[in-house]
């Protein structure tokens, strides 16, 4: 399987208690992110194959040219993530922004990232942090979900003409405090009503840590996608679970991670170009090192799900024989 990493995993590690970032040397004016992308590349190596970037923040026509001299023959441009909520004017949502004015260049901005992931044969993820609302009688729910639908539609409609896809990747909370598409459900609404309107290049990308702020079981979801044909991208990390951590693969969460690689196997993702993104925020620790030992981790944590004997297991999971199946699991980990 293939990797990639978002970028954002080699900048300042801002935080609102620390606005300068607890790293401030890789501000994005100290360093920009060509020469980002040249310490990643230089560090990492062939340990990560493609990377991914928001737009127009962090890659835009404008420094295109440095960046792929950066990434050089053997990176590529694996993914554009939309960026609206870093853009102040959108505190109040961008796609669902009342402001019909503010609402128009929200979506006009949408557009212009779907068509630059296309010219790049890159897929585009839309993560709708900045699309919900702060307090109960804030928002008039049925106006923000037309509109939110109408603007997935209009990227869904760029990213089919250049023949890519549209993942849809949901969070709970932050920055809006109740974002709306916060969960997988909402996420296969937004899905149904994109194939209603015959958009059908439209899966979901799983950031492990969102689900596990909801109490969604990785493999379990995993699975459902894949056996729907919407496990288009996966945003690797973990996590304590109350918190968007992005913490170094493997280092939480060390028992679902192993189950999900097993169900990888079991539906064979990455086998149709499908690859493993990360997605961490390293805010204290060396960026190259967090990055390298969670790409270790995971290739440690696969090994141990090839080992499991699944005919076996499979036998365990028809009985739901909890007992039996930790024992098969335990004999791949060496006990």
């Amino acid at each position: 399987m293939k990797t990639s990493l978002g970028i954002w995993a080699f900048g300042p590690m801002v935080t609102r208690f620390v606005p300068v970032g607890y790293q401030p040397a890789h501000s994005y004016e100290s360093e920009p992110v060509a020469e980002k992308v040249h310490r990643a590349v230089e560090g990492l190596g062939q340990l990560i194959d493609g990377y991914e970037f928001h737009y127009p923040n962090e890659l835009s026509p404008e420094n295109l040219d440095d960046v792929r001299a950066a990434l050089g023959p053997d990176h590529d441009v694996y993914c554009i993530a939309g960026g609206l909520h870093l853009d102040p004017r959108f505190g109040r949502g961008g796609l669902v922004n009342p402001d019909p004015g503010l609402r128009a260049e929200a979506r006009q901005i949408v557009r212009e990232a779907a068509a630059f992931a296309g010219s790049l044969g890159a897929h585009l993820i839309i993560w709708p942090g900045g699309e919900g609302y702060n307090y109960p009688f804030q928002s008039s729910y049925v106006d923000a979900w037309g509109w939110l639908i109408e603007g997935m539609a209009d990227a869904a409609g760029v990213c089919r003409e250049h023949g890519v896809k549209l993942f849809l990747e949901h969070k709970n909370s932050e920055p809006a405090m109740k974002i709306l598409m916060r969960n997988i459900g909402m996420c296969l609404f937004v899905v149904g009503k994109l194939r209603a309107q015959g958009l059908d290049n439209v899966q979901l990308n799983m950031d492990w840590q969102h689900l596990i702020m909801n109490g969604e079981h990785l493999p379990e979801y995993a699975a459902l996608l894949a056996s729907e044909g919407l496990l288009g991208h996966q945003h690797g990390n973990s996590g304590w679970g109350t918190f968007d951590d992005d913490n170094m693969l493997g280092a939480t969460a060390f028992m679902e991670t192993l189950e999900l690689a097993l169900e990888f196997r079991r539906w064979g993702y990455g086998s149709s170009g499908e690859r493993l993104g990360f997605d961490l925020y390293p805010y204290t620790e060396d960026q190259v090192g967090a990055v390298r030992r969670s790409v270790l981790n995971w290739q440690f944590i696969d090994s141990v799900a090839a080992r499991i004997d699944d005919a076996a297991l499979r036998e365990a999971q028809q009985a739901k024989d909890a007992v039996r199946a930790y024992e098969i699991v335990y004999a791949a980990l060496g006990a």
